[in-house]
């Protein structure tokens, strides 16, 4: 960590916000261990960082693969195909949640959940079959993988045309939403006020609408809660 933080001095930086996941918050507390302080912000596009429930990044990726995935059901609803849609998110599955419900899939496979698939897919397809629905979406976040071999195992099961997509980095670029630039603008007021004030080794956080900051050793001990509330909705509004 010195060869980082011996640049530092000699180009007299005296504070650094570092932007990232866990990975770079542990950076962040070994390069204020050797006398760099350093305030972290949370940016994933997966939303994944345990002290906080919001990161930026997240909100550009759900509208990008919301805007993606409407594109490819305009194509499931002309042919009536069902489409199985893979969006980010290895370890949380928010992107799949909060799209699958913005695009009204039939089914959303998370790895918070686990799923079986007559009940949870097969089934519900039948029963929107009887309302006269024709196409179907499935959005399957990354963390559960094997759309092409799903899409496969649902055509075998019922008969109805299925295809895989997998959405990819495209969900990393884009314009970021006015959301996105508006949080990160308070986040990065509240890291380098820290820095100001002279404290360093925090992670700046959103907890309940509030930014706020925690220890880093402390935040990467938090656990991600996974909004099941929302998931039950999803599951009861989808059909």
């Amino acid at each position: 960590m010195q060869k980082a933080a011996d640049p530092c001095r000699d180009l007299g930086i005296g504070g650094v916000v570092v932007i990232g996941g866990d990975g770079s918050f542990r950076g962040a507390r070994d390069l204020t261990n050797a006398g760099i302080p350093c305030v972290g912000i949370p940016g994933t596009i997966d939303n994944d960082i345990q002290c906080s429930e919001y990161t930026i990044g997240f909100d550009t990726a759900m509208n990008t693969a919301m805007e993606m995935v409407d594109r490819i059901r305009d194509t499931a609803q002309s042919h009536d195909r069902c489409s199985v849609v893979e969006v980010m998110g290895r370890r949380c599955g928010d992107i799949a949640l909060l799209t699958g419900i913005a695009v009204g899939a039939t089914s959303i496979l998370v790895p918070e959940v686990e799923y079986d698939f007559q009940k949870d897919i097969i089934d519900r397809m039948q029963f929107t079959q009887m309302t006269g629905k024709k196409h179907f979406i499935v959005v399957v976040a990354e963390g559960i993988g094997g759309v092409e071999q799903l899409a496969k195992d649902i055509e075998d099961k019922t008969g109805i045309e299925s295809r895989a997509t997998v959405l990819g980095h495209v969900q990393r670029g884009g314009s970021p939403t006015l959301r996105d630039r508006v949080v990160a603008s308070e986040m990065g007021y509240k890291a380098v006020e820290l820095l100001v004030q002279g404290k360093s080794n925090r992670v700046v956080a959103m907890r309940h609408g509030d930014i706020v900051d925690f220890d880093i050793t402390e935040a990467l001990q938090m656990k991600k809660q996974f909004n099941k509330e929302l998931y039950d909705i999803a599951l009861k509004i989808s059909i």
